[in-house]
């Protein structure tokens, strides 16, 4: 049998793109070459889609877009018979057929439904979450306000659009209290969020906050420790073990996230095991609430009195092999190219 030409897509015009570069290179390095065709198509950071040929290390260390003997540019074709690309290798461009798109872009431009989008109009299926829940779990109001209507505690909070009279955001502060988290509305990796302790913080927050989305979410801070789930499939769902993420201070920001500098990701989380099953229900409950498919990583609270509460779902959450989403499905007794396989494989079953 022939097998399925699979494009990897990386890098995105997002501030995410150098995560999008390490998720990418350890999904391509864990690929089976005998079972997928992979094809890994760079956007650079200025919207550049290229067929990249050379090594996967240069897209970790983010120099594959100075090799141009192994760059040829690319456009998506929305000619659903075509299915794939326009290729401009030569005078004429050439077609190239794509059986399935895996998407590792983080944040917007990638993981907001834009790609997602653009790829179904093209008639080729999209590994992971679609257009919808793509969209909707980037928008962080929209997103709790279904997962509240799925019966999900989420945290009070408050959204401001850019230029809008910030004395709103001063009388929800009042009213709720110190700290508060200022964020936007639709980013991701922690990128503009900053959690406060005073009143003369809140509007430097909401200026930092407005640098990366016309609209900002300001939230409870919710007591407790933040746990997550990650889940793989669409009618049949399979999860890992939940995790559980161990703050020295503060809040679980961009460098802890990448560095874990001060903080400690523990898998399984140590919690008892009914709680561990509440979590993971929940995590079912949320993924199906909000239209997920393929995979996605369910973020929450635990407070000290057992709450569970909505944070967040990342649709196309980070990849490494160090990453949570691949440590929980480790623990739970997948390796990293046994998770691919199974991502994949929902999509291209017969």
């Amino acid at each position: 049998m022939n097998k399925p030409t699979l494009a990897v897509l990386f890098g995105g015009c997002s501030p995410e793109y150098s995560v999008s570069l390490q998720s990418s290179y350890a999904v391509l390095s864990n690929l089976n070459p005998d079972k997928y065709n992979v094809l890994p198509l760079g956007i650079t950071r200025t919207g550049q889609w290229f067929h990249f040929t050379g090594t996967y290390d240069q897209i970790a260390t983010d120099t594959w877009c100075e090799d141009l003997a192994h760059l040829t540019p690319v456009v998506l074709s929305q000619d659903r018979n075509l299915h794939g690309l326009l290729v401009f290798s030569s005078q004429q461009p050439q077609p190239l057929r794509v059986d399935y798109a895996l998407p590792i872009l983080h944040g917007k431009n990638g993981e907001d439904g834009t790609l997602q989008g653009l790829l179904e109009l093209a008639g080729i299926p999209v590994v992971g979450c679609g257009t919808l829940a793509s969209a909707l779990c980037m928008d962080k109001d929209r997103a709790h306000k279904l997962a509240s209507l799925a019966g999900v505690s989420v945290p009070a909070s408050l959204v401001l659009d850019q230029g809008e009279d910030p004395q709103a955001a001063l009388a929800f502060a009042r009213q709720t209290g110190y700290p508060l988290f200022v964020k936007p509305v639709k980013a991701g990796s922690s990128y503009g969020i900053s959690q406060i302790h005073r009143e003369e913080e809140l509007l430097p927050a909401l200026d930092l906050a407005f640098q990366y989305d016309n609209q900002v979410i300001l939230e409870e801070t919710i007591p407790g420790f933040e746990v997550g789930c990650a889940v793989m499939g669409t009618r049949e769902l399979i999860v890992g073990e939940i995790d559980e993420i161990e703050l020295s201070g503060g809040f679980f920001d961009f460098t802890e996230k990448y560095t874990l500098k001060t903080s400690a990701i523990h898998v399984p989380a140590r919690v008892s095991p009914e709680t561990a099953r509440r979590v993971k229900e929940t995590a079912k409950t949320l993924y199906r609430a909000l239209s997920c498919s393929g995979f996605a990583r369910v973020d929450m609270f635990l407070t000290p009195d057992g709450r569970i509460v909505f944070n967040e779902i990342n649709t196309i959450p980070g990849f490494t092999e160090h990453s949570r989403f691949p440590g929980m499905m480790k623990a739970a007794g997948y390796t990293f190219p046994e998770i691919l396989d199974t991502i994949l494989g929902q999509v291209m079953a017969p």
